[in-house]
């Protein structure tokens, strides 16, 4: 069985953490103490545990926060127990990732409802009731990123009707619909289509599975997109176990090992697009300026925005000496 190696138990990297420099004075020195209660989804794969690592490095940074973790269970329906305890046990402010979105939504109304505000994490709610701020990457974008790179490519190389693959991540969750969409949309302006697609599941092996049916199914391929650089060292694996090199791959995410891989250029991996896990980092701060009533510092508001969407961005060869240190 093919692993990543991206541990579960790696710490992150200060460029993950931000600690609080108090020597300034305002929202940095101690303040009130925070309770943040977190809940992230197990960690099966590499993205999934950076986001609880980074979240608890973050709330360690601060003198005046505890962090209470609950766990998540196998499901949205054993997850919405646990933090139905949680709020019971009364924190400041609720921080989590949910299984689904659309399923968690009714928790997110009831905390809100107690007066728990909570920060929601990469995992939309859609009822904008549900969540007191929500902070995620930028799905869409994603997909735009990883088409802008593919359509730049194939104009070099003057394809003109470039043969495109994409390997997707959970098909039952909204945020890979989005990621595809912003792909599919991107290409469609460009005169371009995806020729064959997959779904897998976020892990190793099943990128591996569905990149051997993809490339079976696809004699001839310019280019590729794999929406998670966890599953793309299973596609990777995939790839060399077919003796495919004819064409370009694009990953998703901004895995460390990706990075390198994008730096070594040995592989048909050139590029990835980010959708970094320190936004659980700023999840843990943003959920403490809420808890002390403050704004970010920088805004002229005085309170934390409702929503925060981050870029997605692309990195390749060039560039991904400045992004390494980001890599999870």
């Amino acid at each position: 069985m093919l692993t990543a190696c991206t541990s579960n138990e790696a710490a992150p990297t200060p460029a993950q953490t931000k600690a609080a420099d108090t020597s300034g004075g305002g929202n940095a020195a101690p303040g009130t103490k925070v309770t943040i209660g977190f809940s992230a989804p197990a960690a099966d794969h590499g993205w999934i545990a950076a986001i609880t690592n980074n979240a608890k490095a973050q709330a360690a940074t601060f003198s005046d926060v505890e962090f209470k973790s609950v766990e998540a269970g196998a499901d949205a329906a054993a997850q919405r127990a646990a933090l139905s305890t949680l709020i019971g046990q009364k924190p400041t402010v609720i921080v989590l990732l949910p299984h689904d979105g659309k399923e968690l939504n009714s928790f997110g109304l009831e905390a809100m409802a107690a007066g728990i505000p909570v920060v929601n994490l990469d995992r939309a709610f859609p009822d904008a009731r549900a969540y007191r701020t929500q902070i995620m990457g930028d799905n869409y974008g994603m997909g735009v990123a990883a088409a802008d790179y593919i359509i730049a490519q194939m104009k070099a190389k003057g394809v003109a009707s470039p043969v495109i693959g994409e390997i997707a991540g959970m098909d039952e969750l909204e945020l890979t619909q989005t990621r595809s969409k912003g792909f599919s949309d991107t290409l469609a302006a460009a005169g371009f289509k995806v020729a064959n697609r997959r779904a897998a599941r976020f892990t190793v092996d099943s990128g591996q599975q569905e990149a051997s049916q993809l490339l079976q199914a696809l004699p001839r391929i310019d280019a590729l997109w794999n929406h998670d650089d966890d599953q793309g060292v299973g596609v990777l694996a995939a790839i060399n176990q077919a003796s495919r090199k004819e064409f370009i791959m694009v990953g998703g995410a901004g895995s460390k090992q990706a990075i390198e891989t994008i730096q070594a250029d040995n592989t048909v991996l050139k590029a990835t697009v980010t959708y970094s896990p320190s936004m659980a980092s700023s999840a843990i701060s943003l959920a403490r300026l809420i808890g002390q009533k403050k704004g970010l510092a920088d805004l002229v508001e005085l309170q934390v925005p409702k929503e925060i969407v981050l870029a997605s961005e692309t990195i390749t060869k060039e560039n991904a000496s400045s992004y390494i240190q980001l890599g999870f």
